[in-house]
């Protein structure tokens, strides 16, 4: 199934159950995480992705469209800093890319291209953070 077919839908439409509403008293990840469930996807923006990525929210959906976005701009910065949508993406646990092995290869490809000078400029841990994501088993790919 190709997941960007759905652009108009939301991830409570494509990733069922629908969430319930967050208690009174949820924090405001959790209030943003569950409004962005009712976002369409075409119009989840690189910031919105990264906090549902670092949520683990819907993976087989969030992961395709940042990869998109990865491919063009790997170091794209989406809310914090400089790459931090793609230091998200290849921190995402393995298991959520076996569905996914094209665009796995794919952003291992882009990863592969990055000038080390730029690479040096991430944050501390950013390069073998990159390095295990293109390095992982074939299996976990």
């Amino acid at each position: 199934m190709d997941r960007l077919l759905h652009l108009n839908r939301t991830l409570d439409e494509l990733d069922p159950p629908q969430w319930a509403p967050p208690a009174a008293d949820a924090t405001r990840l959790v209030h943003t995480v569950h409004e962005l469930r009712r976002v369409p996807l075409g119009e989840l923006s690189a910031a919105d992705l990264r906090t549902l990525l670092s949520q683990q929210v819907a993976l087989p959906y969030v992961l395709p469209l940042a990869v998109r976005l990865l491919i063009e701009e790997p170091l794209l910065d989406a809310y914090f800093y400089e790459g931090d949508l793609l230091l998200t993406a290849v921190n995402t646990p393995a298991p959520a890319w076996t569905s996914l092995p094209e665009l796995g290869a794919r952003l291992r490809a882009v990863i592969t291209t990055l000038p080390e000078a730029m690479v040096a400029d991430l944050p501390r841990g950013a390069a073998e953070d990159l390095a295990r994501f293109v390095a992982r088993p074939e299996t976990l790919r």
